[in-house]
C-alpha cells in the first residue's frame, strides 16, 4: 500500500530496512479469547500489508493534526524544540505515542528504550528527550526545586547576578495534559470480525508472488510439504531485507503467525516452552515475569537471554521479529542463538506425520552446510530450561553501537560444577559473529571438564579457544584480531562472573574477584540524560519583540503531525513516471556496451534514458569523446529507467547489463594517490616565520601522522526530485530537496539547452542536508529533467538509502602528517604539516575544502613559525563533497593531536600546553588577519569553571587507581571558528516582502530551511523591523521565481546574509509607511496599510545584502577571508571498558560565544546537533569499501550514526554572555557548523583513558590513535595478556576484505 493511494504522507521512508525508525507506525490487534487489545510500534517499511489482516494501523495523522486537535506528544515534541528538519519527527511521535498508549506514565528507562530504534541526525536527541521527560512519572532533573536551579548548576553562585540568566527554553505550563480517555478506540468492526468470523486461510496474489496464511498446524505442514522452498515469514525482518537489498525472490511466502500452536507459552517443571512465532518483545516480557516469580538459581538462562534481548534491534524490530525466525535463519549475527545453544535449549520440530525434538546446538554442529532440519520441517516451539544449582550462564555482545546494532562478536557460555565444588562437570561455549554462523568451541569444552575454575584453567582455555575458533582472514570480513581478542575477553569476563558467584555461594572457600576488577562485571547502561541550557535573556526588551527569545520552529507542529510536506510527499501528477538509476559497478573502466533489451520488456517500463538523450550540456562525461563513456568510480550513473511505479523501475534497472573493459590503475586510498602522483591542482600552501631555522633552536621535535576517516551525511530525507514539464515554452517546474536552488536551475537549464528563465526550482523544506545537497543534487535533478523532457511526463526520482550512500560521497578522508618543534616548558615554536584529502573522482568542492583546512588549522593557537600544505588526491571513489565544518574538523583534529603529543613528551598536561600556546592578546593569524581572542579566553575559563575540570580530573585519577578493567578519561578542548565564505559574491542575499491589504505579510528570501530554523529567524527579524506579531507573517517557499541567483545556504551564513536582506526590505517598506504613521500615530497596523493602499503606496519591496568584503590571495598567502570569529570550548568525560573497547559518554559541558543569539532554542539545538554529529565523526562512523572500490556500508545496518544511547549522560550548553558582534544581524553569529569540532573533546577524553591504561601497564612507547576512534582501536590500544595472544597467534591472510576510509 503506498502513501499515495490513501494520501497519508506523514509516515516517512528513511532507509527501507527497519534501521532508522522514520516510518514507525502503531499496530493494534484484538485477541477475542482474552478480549485484550495489544498496541505495538513497528517499521512500516518492513511490514507486509498482507500480514495486517484484521489489524488497525495508526499513522501519525491518526494521532492528531492541526485540523482536528494536536496530541500532547506532538505538541510537546514541537514546543520542546525536538524537531529541526522534521523528517524523523513522525517516527519519534509514533514511538512515544505507542509507549503512552500501553503505559500513560512510563519510567524514564521505558521511554529511552522506546526511542532506541529511532535515529535523528539534526538535534542530538537532547530536546526530544526533554519532551519525553514531561510524560515520565519520576522527574529526571531536579529543576523542579523551589529555586529553579538544577543539580548540574552547583556553581550557581558563580553566575553574575547583574545578567538575567535563563535556563528554560520552553514553558511546561502551556502543555495540554495527556488524557488517555481521549485516544482513538479500536475499530468495532474489526473487533466484531475477530469475534464472529471463523478463522480461514488467507491467500493474496500479487504480480509476482503469492502470500498464504494458514490457520492450523496441519495445514501449514501440508503447505510446507508442497512448497519446501517457501520461507515462513512472521516479522519479515530477515526475509524482507533479503528481498529488498539482495534481490532474493520468493514466488510463495507462507505466513504462520495466526497458528495457535506456534504462539504457545507453557510453563513446565523444567522450564518454559515458547511458540516459534512469539515476538521477541513477548519473549522479553515472559522472561521478565518468570525471573520475578522463580528462585534465582532457576532463572540464570532466562537472565542471560534477557540480557541479549534488551539491546537486540529497536523496539519496532522486537515487536514483530519472532523467536523462531531468529533461530532458524542461523545468522552469525543472532544474539540469541549462542546463549540458547549453550543453555541446552530444545527445538520442537514437526513435519507431515512426524514430530521430533533436537537440541538447538545441533543446528550449528558442522557450520554452514548443516542440514539437521529438513526443508519440510518447521519449528513449532522452543524449550528454554531452568538452570540448576551450581550452574552459571552468561551472554555477551560487542557491537559498533550499544543499541540497535548488529554485533561484531557475541557469545553464550554455561558452566555446571560438580556438587559443592569448583570442578567443571559440563561446559558449553558458543560464539556468534565470528564466521558465517554460530559456532561451538567443543574441543575446548571437552578438554576442560574435570578442571578447577582457576587461573590455570583460564590460561589454557584462552589458548584452546584461539586454536579452535580459527577465523578465516578474509571470509569473516576485517576486524579479525579484534574478534579474536573479544573471543578470549568474553571468556575472561565469564570467568570473573563465575568466580564472583562462587564466592557468594561459599565466601570461605572462594576468593571471588579483586575489588579493582569488579566494575567490569557491570555493562554500560543507557540512562535518561540530564541537561541544562544557559543563555542570556534581556529583561528590558519589549514583550512584542521576538528577537533573542527561544521561539519554536515555525514548522515544528507540522513536523510532529506529519503535515509538513517534503518532495516525496507531493501529490502524484497525472501520468507521472518513476525513475531508477543504473550505476557503475567498476571503479575505473571503459563501457563496452549497455544492453537494455531485457529491462525494456519489464512490466510498466516506459523508457531508458542514456547520455544520448541529453539535449545539450552533459555533466556526466569526463572525457572529450562523447561516444566512449568512461566510468571513474563505482556508483557513477550510467543510465536510468523510467517506469509507472518505483518498484517496476527498480526491477528493470537491475536487468540492465553493462559490459566493461577494466582500466588501470584503480586508485582508492590517499596512499595510492600519492604513489601514482594523482592530484587535483592547485596544491595550496601557507607559511609564516622561518620554520627551518626555528627547528634548529628548539629543545624537542616530534613527528607523526593521523588518519581521519570520511563521514556520510546521512540526512534523513534522501536525495529527492520531482520534475514537471509544463508543456509550453519548454518550461519546467523542479521540486527538489537542495541547499542551492539556483545551481539546480542552472544545471537543469544547461542540460536541456534552455534559458534559465524556463526552469522554476521550488524548495519548501529539506529533510537535512549538512552540505550534501549541492552539486550532486544538480546532477540528479538533471537526470530527472532529461527524462521528463524526453517522455513529456512528470518524473519523480527518490534515491533509496543504499543508492544515496553509494552515489553521493561525503566528508573527505584525511591524512595529516606533522613535525612539531617545542621548548621543554611547552611553548611550541615551529610546526610543519602536510594534509592530504581524498577528493574522489572529480574536483567538486575539494580544492576549497583543502584551502579552508589550511586557513583554520591553527585552531586556537598562536604558532610563530608555521608551514602547512594541502593536496587534494584524485581517486576512483565517488566525489567527496561539502560537509558541515568543511575541512576544519579534520585539520583541527590534527592540530589537537600534536598538542597532546607535545604534552606527552614534556610531561605537562594537555590543558597546560593548550593554555601556554593559546592566542592571548590581539594578534594576527598565519594569513595576516587580525583577531581579538578575548572571548576565546572567556569561553575557556568559563568551561573550566562550569565543568569543575580540575576537581573532576582528580576524581578520574582516583577512579582509575581503583579500577583495572574500566577507566575514565577527561579532556577539554578550545575552539576558534572563523566565519566567512572567502569572496564577497558568495555571501550576497536578497529578500522579497509583500504586505497585503488585510495587513498580513508574505516573506520570502533565498535561504533554505533544512532544520536550522532560518525561516523562523527571518520571521523574527521581520517582526522586529515591522513591529508586528510573528503570527501576521508567513513564509511560503524558497523559489528561483521570487528570488533569483540566490547563493547556497552553506557555511553557517544563511541567517547572517538573508537576515540583512529581510531587514533591508522591511526598512524600505517602513520608510514608505512612515508619513502615514506620523499622521496617525495612534492608528493600528491595518489602518496604516489600508491608508497606504488608498494613497497608492507600493506595499512590496525587495531587500538586498551585497555580502561580506572577504578576500584571500594565495600567491602571497595572506588576506581577509573571514569576517569574524566564533569561539567555544568543550569538556567531556568518558568511561571505557578495557576488555571490549566499549565506551560511555558521561558528561559534556560546552561554552560557546555566538554573539547575541536571535533564537537561543534554535542556536543551542544547532550546537548540540553538531556536537553529536562530531561524536559520530570522531568515534563511530566508519565507511568501508571493498578492494574493488564498492561501498560496503550502505545503510543504517552497517553505518552507525549516534543514537539516543550515545549522548552524554549529563549535557550542558552555555552561551557566553554579553558578547557583541558588530558585523552580523543584531550582533548574532552564524552557528551552524562550529559545534561539530567540539565532538573531538570525546576523542581526546578517550585518548586520556587509554593513556592511563597504558601508563598503568608500563607501556611507555608513543601510540597514535586514528579517527574514528572505534571500540576496535580502543581495545587494541589497551594492550594486555589477551591482545598479546593475538600477536603470537598466526596472522590473517594478506588480502584485506574491506578498506576503511
Amino acid at each position: 500500500m503506498t502513501a499515495f493511494s490513501v494520501r497519508l504522507t506523514g509516515t516517512k521512508y528513511g532507509c527501507g530496512g527497519g534501521g532508522c525508525g522514520a516510518c514507525t507506525v502503531m499496530i493494534s490487534t484484538y485477541e477475542p479469547t482474552s478480549k485484550k487489545i495489544r498496541h505495538y510500534s513497528a517499521n512500516a517499511c518492513l511490514l507486509p500489508i498482507c500480514s495486517l489482516y484484521g489489524a488497525a494501523v495508526t499513522t501519525v495523522e491518526g494521532v492528531g493534526s492541526t485540523k482536528t486537535r494536536i496530541h500532547p506528544v506532538q505538541e510537546r515534541l514541537a514546543k520542546c524544540h525536538g524537531s529541526q528538519c522534521g523528517f524523523c519527527s513522525p517516527g519519534m511521535v509514533m514511538s512515544i505515542y505507542t509507549l503512552l498508549r500501553n503505559n500513560p506514565e512510563p519510567t524514564s528507562e521505558q521511554m529511552i528504550a522506546a526511542l532506541a530504534g529511532n535515529l535523528c541526525r539534526c538535534t542530538g536527541y537532547r530536546p526530544i528527550l526533554d519532551a519525553c521527560k514531561t510524560f515520565c512519572k519520576e522527574s529526571v532533573c531536579c529543576q523542579r526545586k523551589a529555586n529553579g536551579k538544577c543539580c548540574l548548576d552547583q556553581e550557581g553562585d558563580l553566575i553574575d547576578k547583574e545578567e538575567k540568566i535563563s535556563t528554560r527554553l520552553f514553558s511546561t505550563d502551556e502543555f495540554q495534559p495527556l488524557d488517555p480517555t481521549q485516544e482513538l478506540i479500536f475499530p468495532p468492526e474489526l473487533m466484531r470480525m475477530a469475534e464472529n468470523q471463523p478463522k480461514r486461510t488467507l491467500v493474496f496474489c500479487g504480480e509476482r508472488m503469492t502470500w498464504i496464511s494458514p490457520v492450523s498446524l496441519d495445514e501449514l505442514l501440508d503447505l510446507k510439504a508442497a512448497h519446501p522452498k517457501a520461507p515462513l515469514v512472521v516479522g519479515n525482518t530477515s526475509v524482507g531485507p533479503e528481498m529488498k537489498f539482495r534481490g532474493v525472490f520468493h514466488p510463495i511466502v507462507i505466513a504462520p503467525a495466526r497458528i495457535l500452536d506456534l504462539n504457545v507459552v507453557t510453563h513446565m517443571d523444567d522450564g518454559l516452552t515458547l511458540g516459534a512465532a512469539c515476538s521477541l518483545s513477548l519473549v522479553k516480557d515472559i522472561l521478565t515475569n518468570a525471573i520475578s516469580e522463580f528462585p534465582e538459581e532457576k532463572t540464570k538462562v532466562f537472565c542471560a537471554v534477557l540480557q541479549q534481548l534488551r539491546t537486540l534491534g529497536g523496539e519496532q524490530i522486537r515487536n514483530v521479529a519472532s523467536l523462531g525466525g531468529n533461530i532458524i535463519s542461523r545468522k552469525s549475527t543472532s544474539d540469541l542463538n549462542p546463549v540458547l545453544a549453550a543453555s541446552n535449549c530444545v527445538l520442537n520440530l514437526a513435519s507431515k506425520g512426524r514430530k521430533r525434538q533436537i537440541p538447538l546446538s545441533d543446528i550449528f554442529a558442522d557450520g554452514v552446510g548443516n542440514n539437521t532440519i529438513t526443508s519440510e520441517e518447521i519449528l513449532v516451539s522452543v524449550h528454554i530450561p531452568h538452570s540448576r544449582k551450581g550452574e552459571y550462564v552468561s551472554a555477551f555482545r560487542q557491537a559498533p553501537r550499544r543499541e540497535n546494532a548488529l554485533p561484531i562478536t557475541n557469545a553464550g557460555m554455561r558452566v555446571l560444577f560438580e556438587d559443592g565444588t569448583d570442578i567443571i562437570k559440563d561446559l558449553s561455549i558458543f560464539y556468534g559473529g565470528a564466521i558465517s554462523t554460530t559456532i561451538c568451541a567443543k574441543q575446548t569444552c571437552w578438554t576442560l571438564i574435570g578442571r578447577h575454575w582457576n587461573e590455570q584453567m583460564l590460561d589454557e582455555a584462552c589458548r584452546l579457544l584461539l586454536q579452535e575458533i580459527a577465523l578465516p582472514g578474509s571470509a569473516s570480513g576485517e576486524k579479525v584480531d579484534y574478534k579474536k581478542t573479544l573471543i578470549v575477553s568474553f571468556f575472561y569476563r565469564f570467568f570473573l562472573e563465575v568466580l564472583q558467584s562462587l564466592k557468594k555461594m561459599d565466601p570461605c572457600h572462594y576468593p571471588g574477584v579483586p575489588m579493582e576488577y569488579r566494575s567490569v562485571l557491570q555493562d554500560f547502561q543507557t540512562k535518561m540524560p540530564q541537561s541544562i541550557q544557559i543563555y542570556q535573556a534581556n529583561p528590558s526588551q519589549s514583550p512584542q519583540d521576538p528577537v533573542g527569545r527561544p521561539i519554536m520552529h515555525q514548522s515544528g507542529i507540522m513536523h510532529a503531525t506529519g503535515e509538513a510536506v517534503y518532495v516525496d510527499d507531493l501529490p502524484s501528477v497525472d501520468g507521472e513516471l518513476f525513475l531508477a538509476v543504473v550505476t557503475s559497478s567498476r571503479a575505473h573502466a571503459k563501457i563496452v556496451s549497455i544492453d537494455t533489451s531485457e529491462a525494456l520488456q519489464g512490466p510498466g517500463v516506459f523508457d531508458i534514458i542514456t547520455a544520448h538523450d541529453v539535449p545539450a550540456t552533459n555533466e556526466f562525461y569526463y572525457s572529450d569523446d562523447p561516444e566512449i563513456i568512461f566510468v571513474i568510480c563505482v556508483g557513477q550513473i550510467v543510465c536510468a529507467v523510467v517506469a509507472d511505479s518505483d518498484v517496476h523501475a527498480k526491477q528493470a534497472a537491475a536487468k540492465v547489463k553493462i559490459e566493461y573493459e577494466v582500466l588501470e590503475p584503480v586508485i582508492l586510498t590517499i596512499e595510492e594517490a600519492i604513489k601514482h602522483n594523482s592530484f587535483f591542482e592547485p596544491k595550496r600552501k601557507l607559511e609564516q616565520g622561518n620554520v627551518d631555522q626555528a627547528f634548529e633552536t628548539v629543545d624537542n621535535i616530534i613527528e607523526g601522522e593521523i588518519h581521519i576517516g570520511g563521514q556520510e551525511h546521512f540526512y534523513m530525507e534522501t536525495q529527492s526530485v520531482l520534475a514537471v514539464p509544463k508543456g509550453e515554452d519548454k518550461e519546467m517546474d523542479v521540486y527538489v530537496s537542495t541547499q542551492h536552488p539556483a545551481i539546480i536551475q542552472e544545471m537543469v537549464a544547461a542540460s536541456l539547452g534552455v534559458p534559465a528563465n524556463r526552469i522554476m526550482c521550488h524548495v519548501k523544506r529539506v529533510g537535512g542536508a549538512f552540505g550534501g545537497k549541492l552539486l550532486k543534487t544538480g546532477l540528479l535533478a538533471s537526470v530527472a529533467a532529461v527524462a521528463a523532457n524526453k517522455t513529456s511526463r512528470a518524473v519523480r526520482l527518490i534515491l533509496s538509502r543504499g543508492d544515496d550512500m553509494l552515489i553521493t560521497g561525503g566528508r573527505h578522508p584525511f591524512i595529516g602528517k606533522y613535525k612539531v618543534g617545542f621548548m621543554n616548558d611547552g611553548r611550541i615554536r615551529a610546526v610543519d604539516t602536510k594534509y592530504y584529502i581524498n577528493a574522489g573522482c572529480t574536483p567538486d568542492e575539494s580544492i576549497l575544502v583543502a584551502e579552508v583546512s589550511l586557513l583554520k588549522m591553527d585552531n586556537a593557537y598562536k604558532i610563530p613559525n608555521l608551514r602547512c600544505w594541502a593536496c587534494a588526491c584524485k581517486t576512483n571513489l565517488p566525489s567527496n563533497a561539502a560537509f558541515r565544518g568543511f575541512g576544519f574538523p579534520q585539520s583541527a583534529l590534527v592540530t589537537e593531536t600534536w598538542i597532546t603529543g607535545v604534552a606527552d613528551k614534556t610531561g605537562l598536561s594537555p590543558e597546560k600546553i593548550r593554555e601556554i600556546n593559546m592566542y592571548k592578546e590581539n594578534a594576527q593569524t598565519h594569513f595576516k588577519q587580525k583577531l581579538d581572542p578575548q572571548n576565546l579566553i572567556r569561553c575557556w575559563n568559563e568551561c573550566m569553571e562550569k565543568s569543575a575540570y580540575y576537581s573532576r580530573k582528580t576524581a578520574v585519577i582516583e577512579f582509575n587507581k581503583q579500577n583495572y578493567w574500566k577507566k575514565k578519561g577527561i579532556a577539554i578542548v578550545p575552539m576558534k571558528f572563523p566565519f566567512g565564505l572567502g569572496t564577497r559574491y558568495l555571501s550576497q542575499a536578497a529578500a522579497l516582502v509583500h504586505i497585503y491589504t488585510d495587513g498580513s505579510v508574505l516573506l520570502t528570501h533565498g535561504g533554505i530551511e533544512m532544520g536550522q530554523g532560518i525561516h523562523t529567524k527571518m520571521i523574527q527579524v521581520a517582526s522586529r523591523e515591522l513591529n508586528i506579531p510573528m503570527s501576521r507573517i508567513h513564509f511560503c517557499e524558497t523559489s528561483t521565481r521570487t528570488v533569483p541567483n540566490a547563493c547556497a545556504s552553506v557555511g553557517s551564513a544563511g541567517t547572517d546574509v538573508n537576515g540583512m536582506a529581510v531587514k533591508d526590505a522591511c526598512q524600505t517598506l517602513l520608510k514608505r509607511l512612515q508619513p502615514i504613521i506620523n499622521k496617525n500615530p495612534k492608528g493600528t497596523w491595518n489602518d496604516w496599510i489600508k491608508e497606504a493602499f488608498e494613497q497608492s503606496v507600493s506595499l512590496s519591496a525587495t531587500g538586498y545584502f551585497r555580502g561580506y568584503d572577504e578576500n584571500m590571495d594565495w600567491e602571497k598567502g595572506e588576506g581577509q577571508p573571514f569576517t569574524y570569529f566564533l569561539y567555544g570550548a568543550a569538556c567531556s568525560e568518558v568511561e571505557i571498558n578495557c576488555l571490549t573497547g566499549d565506551h560511555k559518554n558521561l558528561r559534556t559541558d560546552i561554552v560557546m560565544d555566538i554573539g547575541c543569539s536571535i533564537n537561543p532554542a534554535v542556536d543551542i539545538g544547532q550546537i548540540e546537533g553538531a556536537f553529536v554529529q562530531g561524536i559520530g565523526l570522531y568515534t563511530m562512523e566508519e565507511l568501508k569499501y571493498s578492494p574493488e572500490g564498492v561501498l560496503c556500508t550502505r545503510g543504517p545496518d552497517q553505518y552507525k550514526i549516534p543514537a539516543v544511547c550515545d549522548i552524554p549522560e549529563q549535557f550542558s550548553v552555555s552561551l557566553l554572555s554579553s558578547s557583541q558582534n558588530p558585523y552580523a544581524i543584531y550582533a548574532s553569529k552564524g552557528i551552524g557548523e562550529a559545534g561539530l569540532f567540539l565532538g573531538c573533546s570525546v576523542f581526546f577524553a578517550l585518548r586520556d583513558a587509554v593513556t592511563s591504561v597504558r601508563n598503568e601497564r608500563g607501556l611507555k612507547n608513543t601510540f597514535s590513535l586514528n579517527s574514528p576512534l572505534t571500540a576496535e582501536q580502543i581495545r587494541a590500544s589497551c594492550a594486555d595478556d589477551f591482545t598479546e595472544m593475538m600477536t603470537n597467534s598466526e596472522s590473517a591472510s594478506s588480502t584485506p576484505w574491506v578498506i576503511s576510509m
